[in-house]
């Protein structure tokens, strides 16, 4: 007996939809685990970040305040007294309740306690912390033929080679054997010779000196 092609297509029609049937739903399947796995793993919270921190820098427990540095002064459990404070020209900070506070000339661990001392009329055993955040008052000129001529916080233990590479070096133009560090010592103006390749080399490696707050060097 002779099929009709009628019923061997319909026959071919039902064999690929049995075939078809578990991968058809193997594929659902994959797609809705899929889904899930999204949406699970966008549901998770994120962690929080702190934002708005500023990280202390390395002014050292011995550094003393000075003139446009700026502190963080945190007085535990007392929100309305804590902020960011940025010293006068006049070497004072302004806090509520006290009033202008000296900064200039102490270490942060010394204002800390002054500050301290003084809300004690005011709170019950009252902790503050300083934090240096920014150091503005101690800074070194780097003038003439560097990369970035400017002002530059002076760092612990810098010295006129690091000095001249936080300005970015020397131009192609610098004369290298005639930098120049000038200094006011006692109001009078001092200059030490810097030969920068010779310090490179050793050979004048004295001449590498620690720079200080108000240093200016000349690259000509």
């Amino acid at each position: 007996m002779k099929m009709q092609p009628s019923c061997t297509v319909l026959l071919a029609i039902a064999v690929i939809a049995v075939l078809a049937g578990p991968i058809l739903a193997n594929t659902q399947n994959s797609q809705q685990q899929s889904t899930q796995t999204t949406q699970t793993a966008s549901s998770r919270p994120t962690p929080d970040r702190p934002e708005g921190v500023n990280p202390p820098v390395k002014g050292g427990k011995d550094y003393v305040i000075g003139p446009d540095d700026v502190l963080d002064v945190n007085v535990w459990k007392e929100q309305e007294l804590t902020r960011s404070l940025q010293v006068r020209p006049d070497g004072k900070i302004s806090m509520p309740l006290l009033g202008d506070v000296q900064a200039a000339g102490l270490t942060p661990g010394q204002l800390a306690q002054n500050v301290s001392d003084k809300l004690k009329k005011y709170l019950t055993a009252p902790q503050v912390t300083v934090i240096l955040t920014q150091i503005n008052s101690q800074r070194v000129y780097v003038m003439g033929e560097v990369t970035r001529p400017g002002a530059y916080p002076v760092l612990p233990g810098m010295t006129v080679l690091q000095a001249i590479s936080s300005a970015g070096g020397l131009t192609p133009f610098a004369n290298g054997k005639k930098i120049f560090l000038m200094r006011d010592e006692n109001h009078i103006q001092t200059k030490y010779p810097f030969s920068y390749k010779e310090v490179l080399d050793g050979r004048k490696a004295e001449e590498n000196l620690p720079v200080k707050a108000g240093d200016t060097i000349v690259v000509p």
